[in-house]
């Protein structure tokens, strides 16, 4: 089991099993709140390096659920979003794909989010 080595709790979940995406998608889905999905593998150097930047993205949007998934520890969840290459993104709304981007790209990964968020407004009374 992973210790956080600062003592600040990780706001991004890593996903262990196909069980444990269904979870987080389910509750995730009945809550309203949209997901991104990290598929990245402890050998792609680029999908590392996405993970301080998948951590700030995570503080700035908490109304949003942040997976971590590893291709080659869960392979089942790769293969069903057809994920092929490291970093790979899969932001879903309602429980649903509605985007997807391949490569380790900040500013297109932020504003892809963004658009995520603004189309997902929480504050409606």
């Amino acid at each position: 089991m992973e210790v956080q080595e600062q003592g600040t709790k990780s706001r991004v979940v890593k996903v262990n099993s196909m069980e444990s995406w269904d979870i987080h998608v389910n509750q995730a889905t009945l809550q309203g709140c949209p997901i991104v999905a990290h598929f990245t593998a402890v050998w792609c150097i680029p999908s590392v390096a996405m993970n301080p930047f998948m951590e700030e993205l995570a503080s700035m949007y908490q109304d949003m659920c942040f997976l971590t998934i590893d291709v080659d520890e869960v392979k089942e969840v790769a293969s069903k979003y057809e994920v092929k290459a490291m970093p790979t993104f899969l932001l879903l709304k309602s429980g649903v794909p509605v985007d997807k981007i391949v490569g380790a790209n900040p500013d297109e990964i932020k504003k892809r989010i963004q658009s995520l968020a603004l189309s997902n407004p929480t504050d409606i009374p």
